[in-house]
């Protein structure tokens, strides 16, 4: 009997082979590891552009999913076609390679499950991160970007995670932030009851943020928002008070603490405001955190006589000195982490033997 298909022969060499085929899976992104938040910004995902980005992607790869937070841009394809840097740097228009990172294989799928359990965050332990991935794959789906495998890969991260914050107490402390952020503003104003914070933005995290605030002992909050009607959800939700976009200058002089948590396409506060606003302050500062990505808050604004602003990269020393208490737990995260990587493995190796198998039966029934 002569085999005429190409594809049938290789499939019968592998079946009798040692190596079984790889993982067709690939991640390329940045992070806070591999960049500052200056070049991170340049790779953000505003509102109103994952589809042009999902687009472009999804002709580079059967499967895509988009995963961007305030700390990551990140491109998981399976079934990849070309090259995962080029892919990357085509979508957003800008020469990042030399603070890209890509993974192949089992390495993608363990970068995935360590980034949802938190252990690739900034924060590490950090809960917010689930729910972003869940968002993520979800919306791959919804698009008609995610099948079989980037199916089956999501929902391991995604049970991978849980089982690290369930088994290890890795989250116990500060997870989110939101969270080293209220503390790095306590720390720097010698606590926060009784002073005045001001919050841009009126999502998730901006909820968390302002929820940290109130645990820390601020009483004062102003929610400030471009959609007046979100701002004041959040205000009723968690105790504060609401200002409309227009008037952020007028509240600006009342706020020790300003915490900007929003999307925008530009600064939307600026050095000569926040000199404006602390004219009549009589030598009281103000301390300024930008946690947005791209970022809101000027960097003139750091110039101005009494502003201290910082952004996402300035918590690292909160972060490390909250990790002292985590560290014993990171163990058995990664045995977890292991554990799950090695399930999947399974899984993708019984699929392909259950495919050869089906290649073998098409094949007796042709030669008959």
């Amino acid at each position: 009997m002569t085999l005429a298909c190409p594809t049938a022969r290789t499939l019968l060499r592998q079946a009798h082979g040692p190596t079984p085929d790889p993982l067709d899976f690939v991640v390329v992104g940045l992070n806070h590891h591999t960049a500052p938040v200056e070049v991170r910004e340049r790779a953000a995902v505003r509102a109103g552009e994952e589809e042009a980005l999902l687009a472009h992607l999804g002709q580079h790869a059967r499967e895509v999913m988009l995963l961007s937070t305030c700390n990551r841009t990140e491109v998981y394809f399976a079934g990849l076609s070309g090259d995962a840097l080029a892919a990357f740097q085509g979508a957003w228009g800008h020469a990042l390679e030399d603070h890209l990172y890509s993974h192949c294989g089992e390495a993608a799928v363990t970068h995935l499950y360590r980034v949802a359990a938190g252990l690739d965050s900034l924060v590490i332990g950090e809960t917010q991160i689930q729910g972003q991935v869940k968002r993520a794959w979800q919306d791959a789906h919804a698009r008609g970007l995610s099948g079989t495998l980037l199916n089956k890969i999501a929902q391991g991260a995604l049970a991978a995670g849980k089982r690290v914050r369930s088994e290890t107490g890795l989250s116990d402390r500060v997870v989110s932030v939101s969270s080293a952020a209220v503390e790095l503003a306590g720390l720097a104003l010698g606590g926060l009851s009784g002073r005045t914070a001001l919050i841009l933005g009126a999502g998730e995290t901006a909820e968390l943020t302002l929820t940290h605030l109130r645990a820390a002992g601020v009483e004062d909050v102003i929610v400030v928002n471009r959609t007046a009607e979100r701002a004041r959800q959040l205000a009723e939700k968690l105790g504060g008070r609401v200002c409309a976009a227009e008037y952020l200058h007028e509240a600006l002089p009342e706020a020790d603490v300003v915490i900007a948590s929003s999307a925008a396409p530009h600064y939307v506060l600026h050095g000569e405001a926040v000199a404006a606003a602390l004219a009549g302050r009589e030598d009281r500062a103000m301390f300024l955190i930008d946690i947005s990505v791209p970022r809101i808050l000027a960097p003139d604004i750091a110039d101005v006589r009494g502003a201290h602003l910082l952004n996402l990269d300035d918590l690292t020393a909160v972060v490390n000195h909250n990790m002292q208490g985590r560290r014993a737990a990171l163990p058995r995260a990664g045995a977890i982490i292991r554990e799950s990587v090695a399930d999947l493995n399974r899984w993708h190796l019984t699929r392909q033997a259950q495919g050869l198998r089906s290649v073998r039966r098409e094949l007796a029934v042709a030669s008959d």
